[in-house]
Parts: C-alpha cells; sequence; structure tokens
C-alpha cells in the first residue's frame, strides 16, 4: 500500500515537472509563433497594417474586431529605434515584446498624456553608451529599454463604432518606426577660458 502511494505521488510529481517544462519550453522551440507568422507579411523596423480581424482568418489570436491593429517587427542590431505613434480620437496603446513573445512594456495615450507617443527603444548596451548629456528625464525623452535585440511591437487604435475604423486606421498609418542609423555625438568638453591678454609694455622715459 505504502508503495503504491510513493508511486503515485511520484507519477503526480513526474507530470507537473513535464508540464511546467513544456510550458516554459515552447515559445523558445514553437515554429510558428507571432514573430515567424507576421515575418513575411511585415517589414523590418518599419510599421505594417494589419488587416482587420474575422472570424475564421486572423493574422494573430484573440485579436479584437474593434482594434485598428499595426505591427512593427524590429532589430536593433544596427542602433536604436525612433517610435512616434499618433495618439486616435478613442483610445491607443502600444504594446513590447521580445522575440519569444515575452510582453516587457506597455503604455496608451492616458499615460502619455500627450497627443503623440513617441519613444526610443534600444538595448541596456546601446543604451549604457549614451552620452552623460543624453540622458534626459523620462518627461522629456522616454527610453525603454529590450531585453532582447528583436522583437514586436503591437500599435492598437480603438474604433468604438464601425464608421470610426478609418480613421482609427488612419491614425496608425501614420505612425512611423525607424531606425536611429547615426551614432550618437559623443559629448563635447567644456572650452578652456581665455587666457589673460599680456600687460602692456612700460613706456620709456625720453
Amino acid at each position: 500500500m505504502i508503495r503504491l502511494l510513493f508511486t503515485i505521488i511520484a507519477g503526480v510529481l513526474l507530470g507537473g515537472v513535464v508540464h511546467l517544462v513544456s510550458v516554459l519550453a515552447l515559445p523558445r522551440i514553437a515554429t510558428q509563433d507571432a514573430y515567424s507568422r507576421l515575418t513575411p507579411m511585415t517589414r523590418e523596423n518599419a510599421v505594417t497594417a494589419l488587416p482587420l480581424a474575422e472570424p475564421n482568418n486572423a493574422p494573430m489570436p484573440f485579436m479584437d474586431p474593434a482594434f485598428a491593429v499595426a505591427i512593427c517587427r524590429y532589430d536593433l542590431t544596427g542602433g536604436p529605434l525612433k517610435l512616434t505613434v499618433p495618439v486616435s480620437q478613442a483610445y491607443t496603446s502600444v504594446s513590447f515584446y521580445t522575440r519569444n513573445e515575452v510582453a516587457y512594456y506597455a503604455i496608451n495615450d492616458r499615460s502619455a498624456g500627450r497627443k503623440v507617443i513617441e519613444l526610443d527603444l534600444m538595448t541596456e548596451e546601446q543604451h549604457s553608451a549614451l552620452p552623460e548629456d543624453e540622458e534626459i528625464t523620462a518627461a522629456d525623452r522616454l527610453i525603454i529599454d529590450s531585453p532582447t535585440t528583436t522583437g514586436l511591437i503591437v500599435l492598437k487604435a480603438l474604433a468604438p463604432e464601425p464608421g470610426l475604423m478609418p480613421q482609427a486606421q488612419a491614425s496608425l498609418a501614420a505612425s512611423r518606426c525607424t531606425l536611429q542609423t547615426e551614432p550618437t555625438p559623443a559629448k563635447q568638453p567644456e572650452p578652456a577660458p581665455p587666457a589673460p591678454a599680456p600687460a602692456p609694455a612700460p613706456r620709456s622715459k625720453r
């Protein structure tokens, strides 16, 4: 009886471990993840509008037909990314995902408090390489650190009524997701104070 009980407990524990490992490993070993499915229909480091969600045909799972959706598939190998998203009349959100579909940041028009959501996306190494004079407060310049070099940015604009969908799509169409290829200028040293002018030579007495 005790041996049977130990066998059952061991089986339950082994099954739990296998299930947990499978769930954690699935995003890394899946061949048809969101990044792979969106690669043929999107451009790298550019905003691409997705078709409206339909019951039998949706580019991504759980797409809400009340939202216009656009994707920026980014690669930060060549430098940081500049993202600019005009805010729609109803609601606009921007979500960031790693290559393995792990969400690491999100922002919407209410938290941004502006008519345009504007931010810089870069790796931690690129952020640490910024000159000291480029370290501007988040109120002036929002900098997001990406855990991975590649990933996805999902832009959504709400259309409260079907007739407002063209306006929501237009706001996403005006969004920009561009690579900053120009190197960041290094901090310039402060100029040295000018040397004092030489004293005039004394006049000779005649």
